[in-house]
């Protein structure tokens, strides 16, 4: 497995977030966490990210725990929602600090930076901002710069946590085909956060749908429409289809 997580539970005061979570993915698998708010799928992303740690349970990668491991020492990509990019930088030196910022003797020359660069911008389709600054992008184009970031570091997880949700709905279909045709070719694993549904399943290989800090199913998507192992993941599912119709006016 590329990433294991085992038994993961997470407080908030006296809330708990996260009940005893067990969750594997695939080397190269895209994997979606789909669930209402509240649900426990972002707390679940940043305690896999490092940028939280678990009350109880570990974290796995490659068979190497790094349950306590800090966020930069792990080498995955985050995408978050907000882009946060650097708004004083242009698009190619965004998408180059990662590269540039790692210790003396691990470090890329020039050469090879500007070289990922290009390479990453004509990937996700946005060579010609090379020179353009992020206030100068809309939020297509925005997202897709954070992800050519995100993968400059040949991260070995790619985290993305609901990255389209502030994105009218035909660029996020767009911006859905690019990401896993790149995923694709990249390679690296992958984990979505998202309360979508067709989102997720178009995405996705595997869906682990959560509910109440629990994951309910994980399946691919036709299994849990077929075979739903709950009726909550049945009647999520139902009602999340039956909203996504009316939005799009169907």
């Amino acid at each position: 497995m590329a990433l294991s997580a085992k038994g993961i539970t997470k407080f908030y005061g006296q809330n708990q977030i996260l009940n005893g979570v067990d969750l594997d993915i695939r080397p190269g698998e895209f994997v979606a966490l789909l669930g209402p708010s509240g649900s426990g799928k972002t707390s679940l992303l940043r305690i896999i990210a490092g940028l939280q740690f678990p009350e109880a349970g570990q974290i796995f990668f490659d068979g190497i725990d790094i349950t306590g491991q800090e966020a930069r020492k792990r080498q995955f990509g985050v995408v978050f929602q907000s882009y946060a990019l650097f708004e004083h930088m242009t698009v190619a030196d965004n998408v180059g600090f990662g590269m540039k910022m790692r210790p003396r003797r691990e470090r890329p020359t020039k050469s090879d930076i500007l070289d990922k660069i290009h390479q990453l911008l004509d990937m996700a389709g946005i060579a010609a901002l090379a020179d353009r600054y992020p206030g100068q992008l809309s939020g297509g184009q925005r997202q897709r710069v954070a992800l050519a970031r995100a993968l400059a570091i040949d991260p070995r997880l790619l985290l993305l946590d609901e990255p389209f949700s502030a994105l009218d709905s035909k660029i996020r279909k767009g911006l859905r085909t690019a990401l896993r045709e790149i995923q694709r070719e990249v390679g690296t694993s992958a984990i979505l956060v998202t309360h979508d549904q067709e989102e997720a399943f178009d995405l996705a290989d595997r869906v682990a749908v959560m509910s109440d800090g629990r994951i309910e199913q994980f399946d691919e998507p036709e299994v849990l429409l077929k075979r739903p192992s709950s009726a909550f993941v049945a009647d999520f599912l139902e009602k999340s289809a039956d909203f996504q119709s009316q939005g799009a006016g169907i």
